[in-house]
């Protein structure tokens, strides 16, 4: 289970055990929690970033339910139908067994895209959710996971590239014996320069951990100000198609096209490729006539929703010249009722004049 892996060219050397520790008598791998590393990132990644999309936290996770089983169906169906020789034992007999033993190698990342991207197209049209702000989004956790992912290959010390002397080569006792398993070395000058550290294979997996890591950058600036929904998804598909048919033209592990000498990964991407410039040409022109196509936050607002925020203002206008106007009425009103100021003089005359009478009265 252990492997020392060597980079003579920058001085490293790694002691590489494929068993984290028991649990239970059962081994549990590195490869197994660096994938739960990678996802766990991924997960945190959409959530945070879910407001933006106008998209509900109990949804995502409504829906990682039902895709995270069916994309590791989905890595394995798409292995085993490139690799179906991994489903038979050593005398050639069917085994259901080897067939689902995941926990023994053989996943790939496109059978769990393909799978990802039917579940949340069912999910959509179930729920009523927007398939673009989920595609643009969760294709984002994807390269994380992707980025973290292939140094499970590292451990598992797989994954890598033909022949080289480059400075980065990489080096291994487990990966000459592999190499001359399979016919690729037919020397053993080849075999002992692997050995001695002079002649190395590539580090595919490092590749396309960087190839990752520089597009999820990349695409996750450009998410800051998309400008059409799925505009984020079709670049994931040119980026990382375009990367891995050339990443995948140096691997020696690689799954051909049913027997073909097509390499099914090689193939995928630059189809993929494809797709994703024809997906932002449709995208973009359908963006001139139809709103929805547009994130919220760019779509044109309504008229009556525009005016609205102005008769607000003239019906509050109204209201307060009203009130201003019932408050003069009020105070014109409490003038004339008020009584008058009582005058001094002519009371006196008025008592004066009664006096006058009673004596006249008396006389």
């Amino acid at each position: 289970m252990t492997s020392v892996v060597t980079f003579p060219g920058l001085g490293l050397e790694f002691e590489l055990n494929r068993v984290a520790f028991n649990l239970f008598g059962k081994d549990i791998y590195w490869y197994g929690i660096i994938i739960a590393c990678g996802f766990l990132l991924a997960v945190s990644y959409g959530m945070w970033k879910a407001p933006k999309y106008h998209m509900d936290r109990d949804q995502i996770i409504d829906m990682l339910l039902f895709a995270v089983p069916l994309c590791i169906i989905g890595a394995r169906a798409y292995y085993v139908i490139f690799e179906p020789s991994i489903c038979f034992d050593s005398e050639g007999r069917f085994s259901f067994y080897r067939m689902i033993a995941i926990w023994d190698g053989g996943l790939a990342i496109y059978g769990a895209v393909l799978m990802a991207i039917v579940v949340v197209l069912i999910f959509c049209k179930v729920r009523g959710a927007c398939f673009w702000d989920y595609a643009d989004l969760g294709i984002l956790g994807v390269m994380i996971g992707q980025m973290v992912g292939r140094w499970g290959n590292f451990v598992n010390v797989e994954a890598y590239g033909g022949l080289t002397d480059a400075p980065w080569r990489m080096c291994s006792e487990t990966i000459a014996n592999w190499l001359w398993g399979q016919g690729q070395i037919t020397s053993m000058e080849q075999y002992q320069a692997i050995i001695d550290g002079t002649l190395g294979v590539h580090p595919t997996f490092f590749y396309e951990s960087m190839w990752n890591l520089i597009g999820f950058i990349l695409l996750a600036l450009i998410a800051r100000k998309r400008r059409v929904k799925g505009q984020t998804f079709a670049g994931y598909l040119i980026w990382y198609g375009l990367g891995r048919a050339a990443i995948e033209g140096l691997r020696t592990d690689s799954l051909y096209f049913f027997g073909t000498g097509i390499r099914s990964s090689q193939m995928l991407g630059l189809i993929s490729a494809v797709i994703g410039v024809i997906m932002l040409i449709v995208r973009f022109r359908q963006a001139k006539t139809d709103p929805m196509v547009l994130p919220e936050e760019l779509r044109p607002v309504p008229v009556a929703e525009a005016t609205a925020p102005v008769e607000a203002i003239d019906a509050v206008s109204d209201a307060a010249e009203a009130e201003d106007g019932a408050i003069d009425n009020t105070a014109e009103d409490a003038d004339g009722d008020a009584p008058q100021a009582d005058n001094p003089d002519a009371d006196d005359s008025n008592t004066s004049a009664q006096e006058d009478e009673r004596d006249q009265e008396n006389e």
